[in-house]
């Protein structure tokens, strides 16, 4: 095996390490041996490197880490009956489409969302697949694995279920979920052939039933139990909508917080995506018990779903993470642009509650980190595993921005930003390029996606306001 090489990181614009001091300078060095961070500083060090970069004009950061997705949503971003649909009617409508998902389309779908991310910076993501249906052949987690492995990033799945169906009083129709005995199944068998709980690690498994009105009770006190005795952490959808908050109580007789910890999940192996609607108490409790947050503005804004309350949340203690959400909910998966709207919602609050440029790109960094249970990555420090990211302001959008260039990243915003992008000491993304054929990945991408469109109309007779089909094949040569 040929040995990695080592990369020096010259002369940056401006850094933020976001280590214990948060430290930020302009200038100096990173230097990288293998996977490894070994040195960071203001200084220039007399370093000899396989790899030079020259970061002049450039800012340097950990690389991004989103903590929160549905890789498979985008085969479905943007369908015109969905845009201007709140949460439930928009589950309703969407799940027609998606029971037409295959292991092929998990596949370029997750191939799509996770090189999005990685074009604005993003070098770990998790990823909560919950949807499978009964039609579908194949292991759906296992090729989202694929896809992940093929792109170098580090990678959390988590194995997400639904149990609970239209008969039984649940939300999702009943051929898209799975009896407790088959998600169980599965479930082991990805832990003992995917997880790896040693540092660095590129894939680690994670447990997630889907929300309150797609999963029984039991279930979640089952996927508590194996997740304490496997010491894997645990996900879901909590307090998104007042409609789930409706629900809860109708059917438990508790808020979603108070049903959650009813069954074992107030626990440091735990993290909640949105919770937006949570009270002061719940905000105390889930603080102290050590539980982390996916706060995914874009997409709460995109579905109506409120604002959730993070600057309180990060005063109680709670270890709030950044997230992109599904793509059919956001509808892009790009951390930089979902980091500027971290702080633009929060300023729709009082002034005490504003969040800074610094504070989301912390939340979007080693907030991340700490919601993932992760302490080898999220900062720029000797012996952190070298995912960093490389962004140059020389771009007109950031002319007259330079007096802050860690700020300028966040309020002037470019649709792709990443200039380089390294991932456990790989170079994966040159010049704003990347490894794979995008044109080809694209093209085929489109395919799968327009026919899950056509075969849902077909088998339900909905009209789901398709106002473009297919493009043709984009022709070679000139007419005559």
């Amino acid at each position: 095996m040929n040995k990695q090489k080592s990369i020096l990181i010259t002369q940056p614009l401006y850094v933020a390490t976001m280590d214990d001091q948060r430290r930020e300078y302009s200038g100096g060095h990173i230097y990288i041996e293998g996977a490894t961070i070994k040195s960071v500083g203001p200084e220039i060090p007399d370093i000899q490197a396989d790899v030079v970069i020259d970061a002049a004009g450039c800012v340097v950061l950990p690389g991004f880490i989103n903590t929160h997705h549905h890789l498979y949503q985008t085969l479905t971003r943007n369908i015109p009956l969905m845009q201007d649909a709140p949460l439930i009617h928009w589950l309703t409508h969407h799940y027609e489409v998606w029971r037409e998902l295959t292991e092929k389309g998990v596949y370029y779908g997750a191939l799509v969302g996770l090189l999005e991310l990685m074009k604005s910076g993003t070098t770990t993501s998790a990823d909560h697949q919950y949807l499978f249906p009964s039609k579908v052949t194949g292991q759906l987690i296992d090729a989202e694995i694929s896809a992940a492995k093929k792109l170098g990033i580090r990678f959390h799945p988590t194995r997400g279920s639904m149990s609970l169906g239209q008969s039984q009083g649940g939300l999702p129709p009943d051929d898209v979920i799975q009896s407790e005995q088959v998600i169980e199944k599965d479930v082991d068998r990805l832990v003992k052939q995917y997880h790896d709980p040693s540092p660095g690690a590129m894939i680690r498994i994670g447990l997630a039933p889907c929300s309150p009105f797609s999963v029984t009770p039991d279930l979640m006190r089952s996927t508590a139990d194996y997740a304490l005795d496997n010491r894997l952490m645990m996900h879901t959808h909590l307090a998104e909508t007042l409609d789930e908050e409706s629900y809860c109580l109708k059917m438990f007789n508790q808020r979603p917080a108070e049903y959650a910890e009813s069954l074992g999940w107030n626990t440091e192996h735990t993290w909640f995506a949105h919770a937006v609607h949570l009270n002061d108490n719940e905000i105390q409790q889930i603080g102290s018990a050590g539980v982390g947050i996916s706060h995914c503005p874009t997409s709460n804004m995109r579905l109506g779903s409120g604002i959730a309350r993070v600057k309180e949340m990060l005063a109680a203690g709670v270890k709030v993470g950044l997230a992109v959400d599904g793509s059919a909910s956001n509808d892009s998966g790009n951390m930089l642009a979902e980091i500027r709207n971290a702080v633009l919602l929060s300023r729709l609050r009082d002034e005490q509650a504003w969040l800074t440029a610094r504070d989301a790109l912390e939340m979007a960094t080693l907030g991340s980190a700490q919601v993932l249970g992760r302490d080898d990555i999220g900062q720029l420090a000797p012996g952190m595993r070298a995912d960093i990211g490389i962004y140059s302001l020389a771009g007109i959008e950031y002319a007259g921005a330079l007096s802050d260039p860690l700020a300028a990243l966040v309020f002037t915003v470019r649709q792709t930003p990443v200039d380089t992008l390294i991932i456990d000491g790989h170079i994966r993304i040159r010049n704003g390029q990347s490894e794979v054929n995008e044109e080809q990945l694209i093209a085929e991408h489109n395919r799968i996606s327009f026919d899950m469109l056509e075969r849902a109309e077909k088998h339900t007779g909905i009209d789901f306001g398709i106002r473009c089909r297919e493009p043709k094949a984009r022709r070679t040569g000139r007419s005559g």
